[in-house]
């Protein structure tokens, strides 16, 4: 019996993992690397559980090779990865660093030689420390260097990759960074968040083209969002409002921009702080999209929140099981996430660019790792993508989070995403039984599609 993926989904689906440079590469002051946001919050007392760093990591800049095969061994079609900025220009602008560009060019190298189509991110979340001292994305000059360092390694690998993201997430960039002061640069400043937000979206702009004049001819470009479907607590006039000011923050902020809608007035007039705009700046936002990803994680049920911070909303937990994030695990919000951006904004190619779930993971006696519930996660979500599929979708692809388990940002090393669970004191990598599921998932629609 076919599983519903297996006749939802096209013989080019893109079945793939994903991973983000800080998370994984470690090497963080080797071959001319410059420290980034990430690695000064880091050492704020307090900021990161545990004390931890991303100074090792999963040690991928040296075991690379190892993790390229283990993909392999996962049967998987694409890799989406993360550029290191500081690596590339540590100083944020200026010089070029070649050792920064090697190193990314022997992984892609390595990825075509296995077989797998490289997703390049140009930012996720690393910004060099060097542009934060500068003023960072509350400044405009940061988009314009944000152009110019995706410009050089755009230069460098588009002869070769051709699945190009801007940005990851702007919003957990902007919101969590600088407003609730949660991640890097650790900031609770309200027009510092907005004004982050917008120079994020005309970096993204500014990027997209310089990728395209880099490379002309064969880029498909897009941008990754984490959404949510906002679903009131009750059924009262209040929480409604709260929702939809919820989804105006979390979703409509970051979609109506780049869609070409410009920015949403109901939350203009929330936040109430003048955007730093400049003559044709929308249309430079705006870039057409080859693609568009969407990062799903959790829904939001939304209650009012008069005296908290913006957008005065808090979050009430849902009924479902939970993940060791606390985060419920509620499938039908993928589907309705993706079906909703196919019918309100009419995107033309859509790819689940991160959906995972972090459980207490650990070797038993055998030396495996059975992870059941990540499995049964698995499971639910892939139905969820085939059912949108089915409904009109046009879903090209879907990417786990995560290859391996990593350094999960403020949360250290304590939450385990990983299809491959990684012994951190050894780096001794172990496929989990999640991760061979998902393997014997790709082979089964492989097979269909053959047949």
């Amino acid at each position: 019996m076919r599983s519903p993926e297996s006749t939802a989904f096209g013989p080019d689906f893109h079945w793939g993992v994903a991973t983000s440079a800080y998370q994984i590469e470690g090497a963080v002051a080797e071959d001319g690397r410059s420290p980034s946001i990430w690695d000064t919050f880091c050492q704020v007392p307090g900021a990161v559980d545990g004390g931890d760093t991303g100074e090792r990591a999963c040690d991928h800049y040296h075991r690379w090779p190892e993790d390229v095969a283990l993909m392999r061994t996962l049967g998987v079609s694409t890799y989406r990865f993360s550029i290191a900025w500081p690596r590339i220009v540590p100083g944020g602008t200026g010089a070029v660093n070649p050792a920064g560009l090697d190193f990314y060019d022997r992984l892609v190298d390595g990825l075509l030689d296995a077989g797998i189509r490289p997703n390049v991110t140009l930012y996720h979340w690393d910004l060099p420390q060097a542009l934060q001292d500068r003023g960072g994305w509350p400044v405009r000059d940061t988009a314009e260097a944000f152009a110019d360092y995706a410009a050089v390694v755009a230069a460098r690998l588009g002869d070769r990759v051709t699945d190009w993201a801007t940005l990851n997430e702007p919003l957990c960039s902007a919101w969590i960074g600088h407003l609730d002061g949660k991640m890097a640069p650790g900031l609770t400043d309200l027009t510092a968040a907005v004004r982050a937000s917008f120079h994020l979206h005309l970096g993204h702009g500014l990027a997209a083209k310089a990728i395209r004049a880099a490379s002309p001819g064969a880029v498909r470009l897009g941008i990754t969002n984490n959404l949510s479907t906002c679903e009131p607590a009750s059924p009262s006039d209040a929480d409604k409002a709260a929702a939809h000011r919820a989804d105006g923050h979390i979703n409509r902020w970051w979609l109506d921009p780049i869609m070409g809608r410009g920015y949403p007035q109901d939350m203009l007039d929330v936040y109430g702080v003048e955007l730093p705009e400049r003559d044709h700046d929308l249309e430079t936002i705006a870039q057409p999209l080859d693609w568009l990803g969407v990062n799903y994680y959790f829904r939001q049920i939304i209650a009012d929140d008069p005296g908290g911070v913006v957008p005065f909303t808090r979050q009430v937990p849902g009924p479902g099981p939970r993940t060791f994030m606390d985060w419920e695990v509620h499938a039908a919000g993928l589907e309705e996430l993706l079906l909703r951006v196919t019918r309100e904004y009419g995107v033309r190619e859509l790819m689940v660019t991160e959906n995972g779930s972090a459980y207490r993971d650990e070797v038993g006696p055998d030396g495996q790792v059975h992870d059941p519930e990540r499995t049964a996660y698995l499971d639910q979500h892939l139905a969820a993508c085939a059912r949108a599929a089915s409904a009109g979708a046009p879903l090209t692809g879907y990417f786990a989070w995560s290859l391996l388990d990593n350094f999960e940002w403020a949360y250290g090393y304590d939450k385990r995403f990983g299809l491959v669970h990684v012994d951190y004191a050894t780096q001794r990598r172990t496929i989990k039984d999640s991760g061979r599921h998902y393997a014997e998932v790709i082979r089964a629609h492989r097979a269909a599609s053959a047949g």
